[in-house]
């Protein structure tokens, strides 16, 4: 969830920059009298590191507002006083500063973590996880997501996601020089076809470039895996891991498209492989049974 989030306002912050730009008249500075590729690449870098950033600074509040998840002020039950302090243990045990609770409403067996620094996150549960869920395994879950947070994946994905739009920004801009030139004779090369070819570009090739985002989030998904049962125990991770994924295989309940703390309904394979947030289940479970916690 948290990277879907991520990767879609980030699309959005750079979809608004870029007609912000236009309107302004820097891309037709940038190919008034030709390409000037060096310019073009400082000026991509700038914007895709700003791009990437400012996604990360809001992460927060767009996914307490995407899923109307509620922070846990003042616990009003004994399940979110044991949230509460469960998260507040295992930040302790991570070295990381108290994160910000949710409870989302939701029937669905699903929780995520986002933040822009490791003292200032939010971890969040589902309904549907809090009642489901024993305490062990909910206590493997959020060591996952503390785990995300404390290895800092956040900052690391914001980082590939500013290298990402920057090769998106440059090459986006070349090719819709290109084709302004080329198809519709513009000399200048600042027409509507270099504006046009341009935005469609540039979405093609974020949506292409977020493959490299995608397989960054898999890789570090088993290691999230590891945080969490070296906070609650190699037992405790495989139960939830496990029961994520029974839960997926039945049909009312898990769409096809959840993402969250990796439930995916088994192998894919091909193109859509390539698009997925999360290994699949059994790949994850097979991996955490044989490594070495020590």
């Amino acid at each position: 969830m948290r990277i879907l989030l991520f990767l879609a306002t980030n699309l959005a912050v750079l979809l608004v920059a870029s007609i912000t730009l236009r309107v302004l008249g820097v891309d037709s500075y940038l190919t008034q009298y030709g390409i000037d590729y060096q310019s073009l690449l400082i000026f991509a870098a700038i914007f895709g590191f700003a791009g990437s950033f400012i996604s990360l600074l809001i992460s927060k509040p767009m996914a307490k507002w995407s899923t109307r998840a509620k922070v846990i002020e003042t616990p009003r039950t004994p399940a979110e006083r044991w949230l509460l302090e469960t998260v507040a243990q295992l930040a302790r045990q991570s070295g990381i500063g108290m994160p910000e609770v949710a409870i989302f409403p939701t029937a669905q067996s699903n929780a995520f973590a986002t933040g822009w620094n490791k003292n200032n996150a939010l971890v969040a549960v589902s309904e549907g996880l809090m009642q489901r869920f024993s305490k062990d395994e909910i206590q493997a879950v959020l060591g996952h997501e503390i785990g995300h947070v404390a290895n800092g994946d956040m900052v690391t994905l914001t980082l590939i996601q500013g290298v990402v739009n920057t090769f998106v920004i440059f090459a986006s801009r070349v090719i819709g020089s290109l084709v302004d030139r080329l198809i519709f004779r513009n000399e200048s090369g600042h027409g509507v076809g270099f504006f046009v070819v341009s935005m469609v570009a540039q979405v093609v090739l974020g949506i292409l470039a977020s493959t490299i985002v995608f397989w960054f989030s898999r890789r570090r998904e088993f290691r999230a895996d590891i945080a969490g049962a070296q906070l609650a125990g190699r037992g405790a991770m495989v139960n939830a891991l496990e029961r994520l994924r029974k839960e997926s295989e039945l049909p009312d309940q898990m769409p096809d498209s959840l993402q969250a703390f990796g439930i995916n309904r088994g192998a894919r394979g091909g193109i859509s492989a390539l698009f997925m947030t999360h290994p699949p289940l059994e790949s994850r479970i097979a991996a955490l049974k044989t490594v070495d916690l020590t």
